[in-house]
């Protein structure tokens, strides 16, 4: 039975999901130390498929949609976000950049579904647009942590990426999260090694795996089973128990964990402008969840 407040139980699963994500940038940067970007989303996907896959069911998709489902959010999201930040894109601005993937969501949802694009949406839009414009010029112009333009650059592509899989998840409609996921990691498997062989070489494919450390095994087994299969049972059982409106804010919460935690444990310390820009990025995106709300709210209260 749906309920639609968030209870104590519900807000410590909430927790774990949103702790789990943002660390994952972390993660990936003490991954890469060890392992390139295209093999390491191999190792990921191939541990997320098996075992898990000899014990849950098949979805009940047609395959067309399980390889548009694993080509747009596990291949394509994970080879540009991965390959971004081992270019140089700092991982607690990753998280926050990748954020954009609501907007392209919104956008293309309007060009696939139809929806109506709110207000809200577009004021959203602006606003985080102007944000990541001052990460943007911080960065290459006044002596702030530098991000390189392609790292950011591959960084929107990833959101693009992952704004294509949920609308690719949203045609495919209600069906079991965690057996999507893990028969979905089927699809990437093989296509990220060729990327791998072709742009890494068999060469450093070999030396990473044969003398793969316990950093970058454990970021292996991290993203692959706590960041993967864990996040998603535990994020599922929030979406089928609560409203949507409940449940989507909380992701606003992975990008806060990402710069902390990286600002913590790698050093990634911002300057007061591109501090600035994330707090204007921030504000764009609240703006594009609650927007509507609030003006609902205020015409209500205001009659």
């Amino acid at each position: 039975m749906n309920q639609t407040k968030l209870s104590l139980r519900h807000a410590l699963i909430a927790g774990i999901v949103v702790t789990v994500w943002g660390m994952n940038f972390y993660v990936i940067k003490v991954g890469l130390r060890g392992v390139p970007p295209l093999l390491l989303g191999c190792l990921r996907f191939l541990l997320v498929a098996f075992p898990a896959i000899l014990f849950l069911p098949k979805p009940k998709i047609s395959l067309k949609w399980l390889i548009a489902y694993g080509m747009t959010i596990s291949l394509a999201q994970f080879a540009f976000l991965f390959s971004a930040i081992a270019a140089g894109m700092p991982a607690g601005l990753a998280s926050l950049v990748l954020q954009a993937q609501a907007f392209f969501t919104v956008g293309l949802s309007a060009l696939v579904f139809g929806d109506k694009l709110r207000a809200s949406n577009l004021i959203g839009m602006l606003v985080a647009s102007g944000g990541l414009y001052l990460l943007g010029d911080a960065s290459l112009h006044n002596g702030g942590m530098p991000v390189p333009l392609i790292g950011f650059v591959l960084t929107l592509c990833a959101a693009l990426s992952w704004a294509t899989g949920n609308v690719v998840s949203k045609k495919i409609g209600p069906t079991a999260a965690l057996s999507l996921v893990a028969w979905g990691a089927l699809v990437p498997i093989v296509p990220f090694f060729l990327l791998s062989l072709y742009f890494e070489g068999f060469s450093q494919i070999q030396t990473s795996v044969l003398n793969m450390n316990l950093p970058s095994a454990l970021t292996i087994a991290y993203l692959a089973f706590i960041a993967s299969l864990v996040g998603y049972t535990l994020w599922g059982k929030l979406i089928v128990t609560l409203p949507t409106h409940v449940v989507a804010p909380l992701t606003l919460i992975v990008p806060v964990i990402g710069l902390s935690s990286c600002w913590l444990l790698l050093d990634e310390a911002l300057l007061p402008i591109q501090m600035l820009g994330a707090v204007i990025v921030m504000v764009g995106l609240l703006i594009n969840v609650f927007g509507a709300r609030l003006v609902q709210s205020a015409r209500t209260f205001f009659g």
